[in-house]
Protein backbone atom coordinates (compact mmCIF):
# COMPACT_ATOMS: atom_id res chain seq x y z
CA UNK A 1 0.00 0.00 0.00
CA UNK A 2 2.81 2.44 0.87
CA UNK A 3 4.21 2.16 -2.66
CA UNK A 4 1.05 3.74 -4.04
CA UNK A 5 1.23 6.88 -1.95
CA UNK A 6 3.90 8.77 -3.90
CA UNK A 7 2.06 8.08 -7.15
CA UNK A 8 -1.36 9.49 -6.33
CA UNK A 9 -1.51 10.95 -2.84
CA UNK A 10 -0.31 14.37 -3.98
CA UNK A 11 -2.80 14.42 -6.86
CA UNK A 12 -5.75 13.55 -4.69
CA UNK A 13 -4.95 15.81 -1.76
CA UNK A 14 -4.46 18.74 -4.12
CA UNK A 15 -8.02 18.19 -5.33
CA UNK A 16 -9.33 17.40 -1.88
CA UNK A 17 -8.68 20.86 -0.54
CA UNK A 18 -9.70 22.80 -3.63
CA UNK A 19 -10.50 26.42 -2.82
CA UNK A 20 -14.09 27.49 -3.44
CA UNK A 21 -12.86 30.64 -5.18
CA UNK A 22 -11.51 28.41 -7.95
CA UNK A 23 -13.16 27.91 -11.32
CA UNK A 24 -14.97 24.73 -10.26
CA UNK A 25 -18.68 24.86 -11.04
CA UNK A 26 -21.58 22.46 -10.60
CA UNK A 27 -23.39 21.12 -13.64
CA UNK A 28 -27.05 20.22 -13.08
CA UNK A 29 -28.61 17.39 -15.11
CA UNK A 30 -32.24 16.31 -14.85
CA UNK A 31 -32.04 12.53 -14.70
CA UNK A 32 -35.70 11.51 -14.56
CA UNK A 33 -38.88 12.94 -12.99
CA UNK A 34 -37.86 14.96 -9.91
CA UNK A 35 -34.35 13.49 -9.64
CA UNK A 36 -31.30 15.54 -10.60
CA UNK A 37 -27.54 15.01 -10.67
CA UNK A 38 -24.92 17.62 -9.69
CA UNK A 39 -21.36 17.08 -10.90
CA UNK A 40 -18.25 19.21 -10.77
CA UNK A 41 -16.81 20.76 -13.93
CA UNK A 42 -13.53 22.65 -14.43
CA UNK A 43 -11.95 20.75 -11.55
CA UNK A 44 -12.55 18.22 -8.81
CA UNK A 45 -15.63 19.01 -6.66
CA UNK A 46 -15.99 15.59 -5.07
CA UNK A 47 -18.31 12.69 -5.80
CA UNK A 48 -21.48 13.16 -7.83
CA UNK A 49 -24.53 14.36 -5.93
CA UNK A 50 -28.12 13.16 -6.45
CA UNK A 51 -31.07 15.46 -5.68
CA UNK A 52 -34.74 14.69 -5.03
CA UNK A 53 -37.10 17.69 -5.02
CA UNK A 54 -40.82 18.03 -4.40
CA UNK A 55 -43.54 19.04 -1.96
CA UNK A 56 -41.64 17.53 0.98
CA UNK A 57 -38.52 19.59 0.24
CA UNK A 58 -35.08 18.49 -0.89
CA UNK A 59 -33.06 15.33 -0.25
CA UNK A 60 -29.51 14.88 -1.49
CA UNK A 61 -27.20 11.89 -1.78
CA UNK A 62 -23.65 12.92 -0.78
CA UNK A 63 -22.45 16.51 -0.44
CA UNK A 64 -19.07 16.80 -2.18
CA UNK A 65 -16.00 18.52 -0.74
CA UNK A 66 -16.43 21.03 2.08
CA UNK A 67 -15.32 23.81 -0.25
CA UNK A 68 -18.35 23.23 -2.49
CA UNK A 69 -21.09 23.75 0.13
CA UNK A 70 -22.09 27.27 -0.91
CA UNK A 71 -22.17 26.23 -4.54
CA UNK A 72 -24.39 23.27 -3.64
CA UNK A 73 -26.78 25.66 -1.88
CA UNK A 74 -26.89 27.88 -4.95
CA UNK A 75 -27.45 24.95 -7.32
CA UNK A 76 -30.26 23.56 -5.16
CA UNK A 77 -31.99 26.95 -5.05
CA UNK A 78 -31.99 27.01 -8.84
CA UNK A 79 -33.69 23.60 -8.95
CA UNK A 80 -36.30 24.06 -6.20
CA UNK A 81 -37.41 26.57 -3.59
CA UNK A 82 -37.89 24.01 -0.82
CA UNK A 83 -35.66 23.38 2.19
CA UNK A 84 -32.93 20.75 2.34
CA UNK A 85 -34.13 18.11 4.81
CA UNK A 86 -32.04 14.96 4.35
CA UNK A 87 -28.49 14.04 3.33
CA UNK A 88 -27.63 10.41 2.59
CA UNK A 89 -23.89 9.64 2.75
CA UNK A 90 -22.94 6.68 0.54
CA UNK A 91 -19.71 6.21 2.57
CA UNK A 92 -17.32 8.17 4.79
CA UNK A 93 -14.77 9.67 2.39
CA UNK A 94 -14.42 13.44 2.52
CA UNK A 95 -15.23 14.02 -1.14
CA UNK A 96 -18.72 12.66 -0.37
CA UNK A 97 -19.22 13.95 3.19
CA UNK A 98 -17.38 17.27 3.13
CA UNK A 99 -20.59 19.29 3.30
CA UNK A 100 -21.95 17.49 6.38
CA UNK A 101 -20.69 20.16 8.78
CA UNK A 102 -22.06 23.02 6.69
CA UNK A 103 -25.56 21.57 6.34
CA UNK A 104 -25.98 19.65 9.59
CA UNK A 105 -27.82 22.34 11.59
CA UNK A 106 -30.85 22.08 9.33
CA UNK A 107 -30.90 18.50 8.05
CA UNK A 108 -30.84 14.87 9.14
CA UNK A 109 -27.77 13.00 7.90
CA UNK A 110 -28.17 9.27 7.24
CA UNK A 111 -25.47 6.66 6.57
CA UNK A 112 -24.43 3.09 7.22
CA UNK A 113 -23.29 2.37 10.78
CA UNK A 114 -19.66 1.87 9.70
CA UNK A 115 -19.59 5.17 7.80
CA UNK A 116 -20.62 7.00 10.98
CA UNK A 117 -17.96 5.14 12.99
CA UNK A 118 -15.23 6.13 10.55
CA UNK A 119 -16.28 9.79 10.61
CA UNK A 120 -16.14 9.68 14.40
CA UNK A 121 -12.60 8.30 14.58
CA UNK A 122 -9.17 9.07 13.16
CA UNK A 123 -8.52 7.11 10.00
CA UNK A 124 -5.09 5.98 8.80
CA UNK A 125 -4.56 4.50 5.37
CA UNK A 126 -4.26 5.23 1.69
CA UNK A 127 -4.45 9.02 2.04
CA UNK A 128 -2.43 9.26 5.22
CA UNK A 129 -3.98 10.28 8.54
CA UNK A 130 -7.50 11.72 8.49
CA UNK A 131 -8.61 13.22 11.80
CA UNK A 132 -11.94 12.43 13.40
CA UNK A 133 -14.66 14.76 12.13
CA UNK A 134 -16.51 17.18 14.43
CA UNK A 135 -19.70 15.85 16.00
CA UNK A 136 -21.95 17.89 13.73
CA UNK A 137 -20.53 16.00 10.74
CA UNK A 138 -21.69 12.64 12.09
CA UNK A 139 -24.82 10.99 10.68
CA UNK A 140 -27.69 11.05 13.19
CA UNK A 141 -29.54 8.10 11.63
CA UNK A 142 -27.76 4.85 10.74
CA UNK A 143 -28.70 1.45 9.37
CA UNK A 144 -27.03 -1.95 9.10
CA UNK A 145 -28.67 -3.65 6.11
CA UNK A 146 -31.33 -1.39 4.61
CA UNK A 147 -33.45 1.66 5.24
CA UNK A 148 -36.50 3.06 3.47
CA UNK A 149 -37.59 6.69 3.24
CA UNK A 150 -40.87 7.95 1.82
CA UNK A 151 -40.19 11.42 0.50
CA UNK A 152 -41.53 13.50 -2.41
CA UNK A 153 -43.92 10.71 -3.42
CA UNK A 154 -40.89 8.48 -3.84
CA UNK A 155 -39.90 5.24 -2.13
CA UNK A 156 -36.19 5.66 -1.47
CA UNK A 157 -34.23 2.51 -0.65
CA UNK A 158 -30.83 2.83 1.03
CA UNK A 159 -29.05 -0.54 0.79
CA UNK A 160 -25.73 -1.69 2.26
CA UNK A 161 -23.27 -3.72 0.21
CA UNK A 162 -20.36 -4.75 2.46
CA UNK A 163 -16.60 -4.53 1.98
CA UNK A 164 -16.48 -3.35 -1.60
CA UNK A 165 -15.22 0.23 -1.82
CA UNK A 166 -15.29 0.49 2.00
CA UNK A 167 -17.02 -1.37 4.82
CA UNK A 168 -19.75 1.27 4.99
CA UNK A 169 -21.01 1.52 1.41
CA UNK A 170 -24.64 2.21 0.63
CA UNK A 171 -26.45 2.62 -2.67
CA UNK A 172 -29.63 4.67 -3.05
CA UNK A 173 -32.51 3.67 -5.30
CA UNK A 174 -35.35 6.05 -6.15
CA UNK A 175 -37.92 3.39 -6.88
CA UNK A 176 -40.67 5.28 -8.70
CA UNK A 177 -38.24 7.33 -10.79
CA UNK A 178 -36.08 4.27 -11.53
CA UNK A 179 -32.83 6.05 -10.72
CA UNK A 180 -29.96 4.68 -8.63
CA UNK A 181 -26.93 6.37 -7.06
CA UNK A 182 -24.19 3.76 -6.55
CA UNK A 183 -21.69 5.88 -4.65
CA UNK A 184 -18.10 4.82 -5.19
CA UNK A 185 -19.05 1.30 -6.13
CA UNK A 186 -19.13 2.84 -9.61
CA UNK A 187 -16.52 4.97 -11.36
CA UNK A 188 -17.80 5.33 -14.93
CA UNK A 189 -15.41 3.94 -17.57
CA UNK A 190 -12.32 4.06 -15.32
CA UNK A 191 -10.70 1.81 -12.73
CA UNK A 192 -12.23 2.33 -9.27
CA UNK A 193 -10.52 3.16 -6.01
CA UNK A 194 -10.83 0.29 -3.51
CA UNK A 195 -10.04 1.44 0.02
CA UNK A 196 -8.49 -1.67 1.54
CA UNK A 197 -7.68 0.25 4.71
CA UNK A 198 -11.39 0.95 5.18
CA UNK A 199 -12.50 -2.64 4.67
CA UNK A 200 -12.70 -2.63 0.88
CA UNK A 201 -11.78 -5.61 -1.29
CA UNK A 202 -11.82 -6.05 -5.06
CA UNK A 203 -13.51 -9.46 -4.97
CA UNK A 204 -16.27 -8.37 -2.60
CA UNK A 205 -16.59 -5.30 -4.82
CA UNK A 206 -17.27 -7.56 -7.82
CA UNK A 207 -19.83 -9.62 -5.90
CA UNK A 208 -21.61 -6.43 -4.90
CA UNK A 209 -21.83 -5.20 -8.48
CA UNK A 210 -23.23 -8.56 -9.54
CA UNK A 211 -25.93 -8.32 -6.87
CA UNK A 212 -26.75 -4.74 -7.81
CA UNK A 213 -27.13 -5.68 -11.48
CA UNK A 214 -29.54 -8.44 -10.45
CA UNK A 215 -31.90 -6.08 -8.58
CA UNK A 216 -31.95 -3.03 -10.85
CA UNK A 217 -34.39 -2.75 -13.76
CA UNK A 218 -32.89 -2.91 -17.24
CA UNK A 219 -33.94 0.68 -18.03
CA UNK A 220 -32.53 2.22 -14.83
CA UNK A 221 -30.59 5.49 -14.93
CA UNK A 222 -27.42 5.24 -12.84
CA UNK A 223 -25.55 8.04 -11.10
CA UNK A 224 -21.96 6.96 -10.36
CA UNK A 225 -19.83 8.13 -7.48
CA UNK A 226 -17.51 9.62 -10.09
CA UNK A 227 -17.94 10.00 -13.83
CA UNK A 228 -20.79 10.55 -16.23
CA UNK A 229 -24.40 9.45 -15.87
CA UNK A 230 -24.81 5.90 -17.17
CA UNK A 231 -27.23 2.98 -17.53
CA UNK A 232 -27.40 -0.80 -17.21
CA UNK A 233 -25.24 -1.33 -20.30
CA UNK A 234 -22.55 0.88 -18.79
CA UNK A 235 -22.77 -0.97 -15.47
CA UNK A 236 -22.47 -4.36 -17.16
CA UNK A 237 -19.43 -3.21 -19.15
CA UNK A 238 -17.88 -1.99 -15.89
CA UNK A 239 -18.60 -5.38 -14.32
CA UNK A 240 -16.95 -7.14 -17.27
CA UNK A 241 -13.82 -5.05 -16.71
CA UNK A 242 -13.76 -5.90 -13.00
CA UNK A 243 -14.12 -9.63 -13.68
CA UNK A 244 -11.66 -9.80 -16.56
CA UNK A 245 -8.87 -7.77 -14.99
CA UNK A 246 -9.15 -9.41 -11.57
CA UNK A 247 -9.13 -12.89 -13.14
CA UNK A 248 -6.07 -11.93 -15.16
CA UNK A 249 -4.14 -10.85 -12.07
CA UNK A 250 -5.39 -13.81 -10.04
CA UNK A 251 -4.06 -16.21 -12.68
CA UNK A 252 -0.67 -14.49 -12.62
CA UNK A 253 -0.53 -14.77 -8.83
CA UNK A 254 -1.38 -18.47 -9.09
CA UNK A 255 1.70 -18.81 -11.32
CA UNK A 256 3.73 -17.14 -8.54
CA UNK A 257 4.60 -14.16 -10.71
CA UNK A 258 5.70 -11.20 -8.53
CA UNK A 259 3.59 -8.03 -8.40
CA UNK A 260 6.23 -5.89 -10.08
CA UNK A 261 6.34 -8.24 -13.07
CA UNK A 262 2.54 -8.27 -13.34
CA UNK A 263 2.48 -4.48 -13.36
CA UNK A 264 5.28 -4.31 -15.91
CA UNK A 265 3.48 -6.74 -18.23
CA UNK A 266 0.23 -4.83 -17.81
CA UNK A 267 -3.42 -5.72 -18.30
CA UNK A 268 -5.11 -6.93 -21.51
CA UNK A 269 -5.15 -4.19 -24.17
CA UNK A 270 -8.96 -3.89 -24.20
CA UNK A 271 -8.87 -2.32 -20.72
CA UNK A 272 -5.93 0.08 -21.22
CA UNK A 273 -8.18 3.12 -21.67
CA UNK A 274 -9.69 2.56 -18.21
CA UNK A 275 -6.44 3.78 -16.66
CA UNK A 276 -7.10 7.38 -17.72
CA UNK A 277 -8.90 8.23 -14.48
CA UNK A 278 -7.72 8.86 -10.93
CA UNK A 279 -6.61 5.22 -10.51
CA UNK A 280 -3.96 4.21 -13.03
CA UNK A 281 -3.39 0.70 -14.35
CA UNK A 282 -0.53 -0.14 -11.99
CA UNK A 283 -2.57 0.99 -8.98
CA UNK A 284 -5.55 -1.11 -10.07
CA UNK A 285 -3.32 -4.18 -10.48
CA UNK A 286 -1.98 -3.55 -6.98
CA UNK A 287 -5.49 -3.33 -5.51
CA UNK A 288 -6.34 -6.70 -7.05
CA UNK A 289 -3.07 -8.25 -5.86
CA UNK A 290 -3.53 -6.97 -2.32
CA UNK A 291 -7.16 -8.12 -2.25
CA UNK A 292 -5.98 -11.64 -3.02
CA UNK A 293 -3.68 -11.48 0.00
CA UNK A 294 -6.54 -10.50 2.36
Amino acid sequence: MKKLLPLILILFTTHLYADESSNIELKTTKVRNNIYMLEGVNGFAGGNLAVSVGEDGILIVDDLLASMSNKITQALSEIHSGSLRYILNTHWHGDHTGGNIHFSDDVSIIAHTNARKRLMEEQQGFFGVKPAQPKNAWPVITFDQSLTLYFNDETIRFLHYPNGHTDGDGIVIFMESNVAHLGDLLFTNVFPFVDLDSGGNVFSFIENIEKIISILPSDVKIIPGHGVLTDMEGLKNYHAMLVDTSSYVKNKVAQEIPLDEIKQEGLPDKWKSWGQGFIKEESWVTFIYQSIQH
